[in-house]
């Protein structure tokens, strides 16, 4: 309830500036961080830590507050829509169970879920951290609190992957055993496991949150929750893809506040240009490298999955105004004449 003060507001103070009383993700969200503007009331080391990777991150903004997620995600517009993608995706697991359906999938298909869906247990949950990391560094409220429900969002994805593990376990005892063991030695994971690891260690906050969001996470979840749902019904595994699907919904709202993010600190510092570019072309041929020993799993397919994921590139560079230097035309004899 809105109560009015002694001073007349009706609203929080830093919220009185508008022309409407503020909506409840404004309430709930705004400027809870005191320590960018006040400093922290205790000297510890930590504080040297924020100061180097967060404020002084080549990626900089007048006004991170301006941020706004563009879902308005509060902790209960949040679980209530993710309580509903439960339900949906209980439902298709019940639905294997009381069919039978894992009965019914080939001997191939089988080896490549071995070979994939266990072992990306440890991948999501990397990126689960990744994402907690951003949020922990966020230099705005709003900015935490977009990447911790995009952390949960992991945590989901990670925890639904391992019960899909386990019911294909009462099909097969051993499915997923070795799964560490694969994602620490098998030659298909290795590259992109070590982008992971790299970006585990990097601090930076700008860098983090590009590398992650906008090079690493939009081609991870394009290949695993789009290509290998499609690649799943191919195998007639068509719930499968229906799980996967669901899953990938949350991904594209992550892409859609990243861009919100990168598109106000673009506009309020022009200097930024040339910062996301610089992280982008750092961290996109690793990436690409991390992709690329998954494309045989596609056969006479690869060439459109790998055509798939290089647009997705392309999009996320021109949705910040990036764009490739076009090559210079060859000198002529008249030119230099």
């Amino acid at each position: 309830m809105m109560v009015r003060t002694r001073s007349g507001l009706k609203t929080y103070s830093h919220l009185s500036g508008g022309r409407r009383l503020p909506s409840s993700y404004e309430l709930a969200s705004s400027r809870l961080h005191y320590y960018p503007r006040s400093g922290f009331e205790v000297a510890v080391p930590l504080a040297s830590f924020y100061e180097r990777y967060q404020q002084g991150s080549p990626l900089s903004c007048p006004d991170w507050e301006q941020f706004a997620d563009p879902r308005g995600t509060t902790y209960t517009s949040y679980t209530a829509r993710q309580s509903e993608r439960e339900i949906f995706i209980d439902g298709l697991l019940s639905s294997i169970d009381e069919q039978h359906l894992d009965r019914q999938l080939s001997a191939d298909w089988l080896a490549i879920l071995d070979r994939m869906l266990p072992t990306a247990r440890f991948l999501f949950h990397g990126l689960h951290m990744l994402a907690a990391y951003v949020a922990q560094m966020g230099p705005a409220s709003r900015i935490t609190i977009a990447a911790l429900f995009q952390a949960a969002d992991e945590l989901r994805r990670t925890q639904r992957t391992a019960y899909r593990m386990r019911q294909l376990q009462e099909l097969s005892p051993v499915f997923g055993t070795s799964s560490r063991q694969t994602w620490q030695d098998d030659p298909l994971w290795q590259p992109l496991r070590e982008t992971v690891e790299r970006l585990l260690v990097t601090y930076d906050w700008g860098e983090a949150l590009v590398a992650l969001n906008v090079c690493l996470k939009p081609q991870v979840d394009e290949l695993f929750m789009r290509h290998f749902a499609l690649l799943a019904a191919a195998h007639g595994d068509t719930l499968l893809r229906e799980f996967l699907f669901c899953l990938y919904e949350d991904c594209l709202w992550q892409r859609r506040w990243t861009l919100a993010l990168l598109e106000l600190a673009l506009s309020q510092r022009e200097e930024n240009g040339a910062v996301v570019k610089g992280f982008i072309q750092k961290w996109q041929p690793q990436v690409e490298r991390g992709m690329a020993p998954f494309l045989p799993l596609w056969g006479a397919g690869a060439a459109d999955v790998r055509r798939s994921l290089a647009d997705l590139m392309k999009t996320q560079k021109e949705n910040l105004g990036i764009h490739p230097v076009p090559p210079a035309s060859p000198s002529t004899e008249e030119d230099s004449g």
